[in-house]
């Protein structure tokens, strides 16, 4: 394993010692616990957008969609 060294204020450095007690593990692995849970968490994040984007894409496609054939169904129909 490699090494990692941060420097901490003592209200950050209590609360990994709190924290890390209470999950009854070791400073390090409540750290990395978090980096790999801050991980999913912009994973899920991006997905999230990307899931909005393509719904914001089929919306529009589906609004068009409707505007084609209303105007279809209204063509030839101004006379009757």
């Amino acid at each position: 394993m490699r090494t990692v060294t941060l420097k901490a204020d003592s209200a950050f450095f209590d609360k990994l010692t709190r924290l890390s007690k209470e999950l009854q593990i070791t400073k390090s692995e409540f750290i990395r616990r978090s980096v790999s849970e801050y991980e999913r968490h912009l994973y899920r994040e991006k997905l999230k957008a990307n899931i909005r984007n393509a719904s914001e894409k089929v919306r529009k496609a589906n609004t068009d969609t409707v505007k084609d054939f209303e105007t279809a169904v209204n063509d030839g129909l101004e006379n009757v």
